[in-house]
């Protein structure tokens, strides 16, 4: 260890272990949710693309999500070893943006939508 590293409280390591797993299940429920989009919705009359155009930018937030909660776990912790305040983290404000451009999309997609008459 370096001269000014010393081992954390437990607690607060446990905290950000928890804060890191919360991280993974938010990016699963969004990969989930994007392979449910494409592979179970019902298409969208008249725009074959819909499905898609919903659910992958959903599977790719995921991706992001998972991977800035591991990067922020880890800055996290570093800052725990050396005494430093937490960073800030940007993956709420990213996945509000994201998941807000996706409601507008889905809005857009029904009312544009010609109705489907079976």
């Amino acid at each position: 260890m370096a001269d000014d590293e010393r081992e954390p409280d437990p607690r607060f390591t446990l905290a950000n272990e928890r804060t890191f797993l919360a991280w993974g299940r938010t990016a699963l429920a969004l990969v989930a949710a994007g392979l449910a989009i494409t592979q179970l919705l019902p298409p969208f009359p008249g725009i074959d693309w819909g499905r898609r155009a919903l659910g992958v930018p959903l599977i790719l937030l995921g991706a992001v999500v998972a991977v800035g909660g591991y990067l922020d776990w880890a800055r996290a912790q570093r800052a725990l070893r050396f005494g430093r305040p937490l960073p800030p983290t940007r993956l709420p404000q990213v996945i509000t943006v994201v998941v807000a451009a996706e409601c507008l999309l889905a809005a857009a997609l029904v009312v544009f939508a010609p109705a489907d008459h079976g």
